[in-house]
Formats: C-alpha cells, structure tokens, sequence
C-alpha cells in the first residue's frame, strides 16, 4: 500500500546487509544508498543478517587496515527518520555478539519475522 507525500508516492524500502563492514564496498555503498531513499522520504527499513551484524558493532577501529571507518554514520540514520533496524538474533548469536556490543538501538528480531518484513516490502535490495 504506497502513501503519498509531497515529494511524491512512498514505497516501503527494505536493506538488507549481509557482508562484514570491511574488506568489500557492500556495506558502505548500502549505507550510502539508504541515506539516498531517506532523503526521497521512502519508508526505510534495514536488516541485518550473517556477517553483516558486524556492521553495527561498537568500537570499530580500522586504523590497521587503511580504510574509512563509517560505522558511526549509523547513528545518524536516526535524524533522517529511520529508525526501523533490525538484526536477526541467530546471527548475532552464531558471532558471539549481544546487544550491548551494537553501536545502535536494534530490535532482534527471528528469521521468520524477517521473512515476514521481506514479504511487506515493495522493493528489496540485498548487499
């Protein structure tokens, strides 16, 4: 069901962020692209499954490796009104990680709900 807003008709958006944050484009290019659908006021929404919850992981430092650490423009999703994070809890959990290591407020969330988020959106883009 789209709505309707001044800059046009909203269709429900959803990311989801499967690769470690380093070592590859996909997961700062997936940041780049939901900041993009946020500025166009789309119903944003982002997952994260497999490696990918080692997005949000607090404290990263990535001095050693010669690359831009961006994790802390997740933070900032939060001002450009989006605020629907979700992590899958198996993933989480198969990396030793909990909701205290996360940078960001997340809901965790089954794989199943996440079926059930993928089958709600319109357009679905997987990095």
């Amino acid at each position: 069901m789209e709505e309707e807003t001044q800059s046009g008709i909203v269709k429900k958006f959803l990311y989801i962020n499967r690769r470690a944050p380093h070592g590859t484009i996909y997961a700062h290019e997936a940041l780049e692209t939901v900041l993009i659908g946020a500025a166009f006021e789309q119903d944003v929404t982002l997952v994260f499954i497999d490696d990918g919850v080692f997005q949000l992981k607090k404290n990263q430092d990535t001095s050693e490796i010669g690359t831009k650490n961006f994790s802390k423009t997740y933070a900032a999703l939060e001002d450009m009104d989006v605020e629907k994070l979700y992590v899958e809890k198996k993933s989480l959990e198969q990396r030793g990680l909990t909701q205290d290591d996360l940078s960001v407020d997340v809901k965790i969330i089954s794989s199943d709900q996440i079926k059930k988020l993928i089958n709600e959106s319109e357009v679905i883009l997987n990095f």
